[in-house]
């Protein structure tokens, strides 16, 4: 198997060091998700982070029409996917008042126009089409080494913000009044978590699509919450559990010839019913 991927790192060595990296990055930010009960928030900021590459995409394809210059498609599509993202986590983060729609319906409410505009927008351009479909799809091995440097960045300041800021994000995390009251900035909370979430999703799937991003995002907090009693330690079981898969997942794609992100994504979902029928058997003795 070694030598295997040894062959193959030449061609896809990139693409495994960033699926990795975003494998670390994402499960530390899914920990937030998780300990807030809030996975659906995970695939509605996926499918906005989908609509913003589809609109950049229709934008392409208009300036082109006119004969417009605009800015590079792959650096467009990148900042209106995580424009996208951060707008969706900001606004089902939001209190609601009495009689407004409560953040689980404008959830819900993203999630479809991000599942059914994009492909309305590019029905007409098989290119854009295509495009959205193997955002939907995953394919981590696209992925280039300004990827890896990118996402190497993100994981180190995530190492570096989350020690120092742990107590406070489980905090808001779990009783955002709690920690108002105790004189934690709500508002700033609530941006800096939403760019964290956004710029993290919106990033991971422009490299690597939707599945792989959403299912790294909440598969391995899963695992970390059915085995730990706490939130704190989840922080370090979740990428660890990430990475734990990961690795060996894209491993075995490579020897079996099938996709790495779909591969690693199946063994976290085995790998939490696992989890979850240890939690319920250690819960009946």
């Amino acid at each position: 198997m070694i030598g295997e991927l040894q062959a193959s790192w030449s061609l896809f060595g990139d693409s495994y060091l960033a699926g990795w990296l975003i494998a670390v990055l994402l499960s530390v930010v899914g920990v937030w998700v998780v300990a807030r009960d809030q996975i659906f928030l995970g695939a509605a900021v996926s499918q906005a982070s989908t609509l913003g590459a589809a609109l950049a995409l229709w934008l392409e394809g208009v300036a082109a029409t006119v004969g417009s210059h605009s800015l590079g498609s792959d650096a467009l599509t990148a900042l209106l996917a995580v424009t996208a993202s951060v707008a969706t986590a900001l606004l089902t983060s939001r209190a609601t008042a009495p009689g407004r729609e409560s953040p689980e319906a404008l959830t819900g409410w993203v999630y479809l126009i991000g599942a059914s505009v994009p492909v309305l927008m590019l029905a007409s351009s098989p290119h854009g089409l295509e495009e959205v479909q193997r955002l939907l799809i995953s394919s981590i091995l696209g992925a280039s080494r300004a990827d890896v440097w990118l996402f190497l960045a993100l994981v180190g300041a995530t190492a570096v913000g989350v020690p120092l800021l742990r107590r406070r994000i489980v905090l808001f995390a779990m009783d955002s009044e709690m920690a108002a009251a105790v004189g934690m900035p709500a508002r700033r909370w609530r941006l800096g978590t939403a760019l964290w979430l956004g710029v993290a999703v919106g990033l991971s799937i422009h490299c690597a699509g939707m599945l792989y991003s959403f299912g790294i995002l909440v598969l391995p907090a899963l695992v970390a919450r059915s085995l730990c009693r706490e939130v704190a330690p989840m922080f370090a079981v979740a990428p660890a559990v990430a990475l734990g898969t990961a690795v060996p997942g894209f491993l075995l794609a490579d020897r079996l010839d099938v996709p790495p992100a779909q591969l690693a994504v199946a063994l976290l979902c085995g790998l939490l019913a696992l989890a979850w029928g240890l939690r319920a058997r250690l819960a009946r003795s």
